[in-house]
């Protein structure tokens, strides 16, 4: 079990790869350039039998991207790994794969390359082949100041020859071209390793990226249904309170009607996501049930005054972020007076941005209530940066003659 876990290691630690068809992309394309390179070279250069050694070329080029194609499994095999460990195992891989490359060359050219060397050699009077050891041989007609010393020797049907040795086959220096085109092929190999490792470099940072963004997505939606949840408990908590009131001085129709609003606010209040966006008409209809349920109450002491242009209904805020706004000036302004208070609701547009005014005619805020930093403002304003961040206005004073909260926030809209 724990070597298990441990061989799992590195896939598991990254989790990412470059795609197949980014990769055969890669490959074709490398070895595409190096093939029009190679047969623009022998056009310049001026070199014989050019259809012969197209097809050829050809077939190396599509040898070398099978042993590419090898290189990258091996290569996924680690990707997981520090990226000096990509290197180095590229490094390894990609020699014998190099050398490959560069042997599959040498026996598809050696023919033709034979036929250049005879047609050299024809061209200069003199013929070159290789013997049963596999030494290069060069035969070259005696010159004739050798035949008028030796006449006894000189047959003009067959004329004497000298043969030079021009290459041992036991001589070292004839492995020298297979190591010079192997090592080019090497370098090509490692140039495409760089391409991959830094594909794959690529592909981890954005997939780190997409990671990250789940995380503070998730992190934000659990804040924000933390904080919503803050509201319901508190909410509950008061209007019990007004119920019990009511029950004990034995008020039973408006305890009756306040139970049966309380239902309807809270099957609309529970029908929403917590961290969804609602309507702005359906958040406004929502505190109009709130404050129908605090009416009962104070029967004699509230007005509601809601004001929301049509063009807005459709603007999307956080659910029940007016909740806190709403019940604060019941409690700071309604309750603590016998007179009665006009509660007032607005919003509208300015800038592109949407403005969302709670506000009453209350006689302010008490000395020592805290009333700017308690939980319900704390609540909204903790809300609004999760959901919006840092672009969001959020004032709550004291004005002549009340108190007043304003909302400024992004205006999105439904659809």
């Amino acid at each position: 079990m724990a070597g298990s876990a441990s061989f799992s290691i590195p896939s598991r630690k990254s989790g990412v790869t470059v795609p197949f068809g980014r990769v055969v992309l890669s490959i074709v394309a490398l070895w595409t350039v190096y093939f029009v390179l190679i047969s623009a070279r022998g056009l310049v250069l001026g070199w014989e039998l050019q259809p012969e050694m197209l097809w050829r070329r050809t077939i190396v080029t599509s040898f070398a991207v099978l042993i590419t194609m090898v290189l990258w499994l091996i290569l996924r095999l680690f990707e997981g790994r520090k990226r000096w460990v990509l290197f180095v195992v590229a490094a390894v891989a990609a020699l014998p794969g190099g050398i490959a490359i560069a042997k599959v060359n040498q026996l598809l050219f050696a023919p033709l390359e034979e036929k250049m060397e005879q047609r050299y050699a024809e061209d200069r009077g003199f013929t070159i082949r290789r013997d049963e050891a596999g030494n290069l041989l060069a035969e070259i007609v005696a010159p004739k100041e050798w035949q008028i010393k030796n006449p006894e020797l000189f047959d003009e049907d067959n004329p004497p020859t000298v043969t030079l040795v021009l290459q041992d086959a036991k001589d070292k220096e004839m492995w020298y071209p297979l190591i010079d085109a192997g090592l080019s092929r090497y370098y090509v190999l490692l140039t495409w390793a760089a391409i991959y490792i830094a594909l794959l470099a690529i592909a981890q940072a954005r997939e780190a990226e997409r990671r990250e963004q789940q995380f503070r997505s998730a992190a934000k939606a659990a804040e924000l249904r933390s904080l919503r949840y803050q509201v319901n408990p508190h909410f509950l908590f008061n209007t019990l309170n007004s119920l019990s009131a009511l029950v004990i001085t034995g008020k039973t129709d408006r305890a009756e009607k306040m139970i049966q609003t309380i239902s309807r606010f809270y099957r609309h209040s529970l029908a929403d996501e917590p961290t969804s966006d609602v309507p702005l008409k359906d958040e406004f209809d929502l505190q109009k049930l709130y404050l129908d349920i605090e009416a009962v109450r104070f029967p004699d002491r509230l007005t509601c005054d809601f004001d929301l242009p049509e063009d807005l209904a459709d603007a999307r805020v956080p659910g029940m972020i007016l909740q806190p706004l709403v019940e604060n000036s019941v409690k700071y302004a309604v309750s603590r007076v016998n007179r009665n208070v006009t509660i007032t609701v607005k919003a509208r547009e300015e800038f592109d941005r949407l403005v969302i005014t709670v506000a009453d005619d209350g006689p302010g805020v008490p000395e020592g209530s805290n009333h700017g930093f308690g939980i319900g403002l704390a609540n909204v304003r903790d809300r609004l940066e999760a959901r919006f961040g840092p672009d969001i206005g959020f004032t709550s004073a004291p004005v002549p003659g009340g108190y007043r909260t304003e909302i400024r926030i992004p205006l999105t809209r439904h659809g």
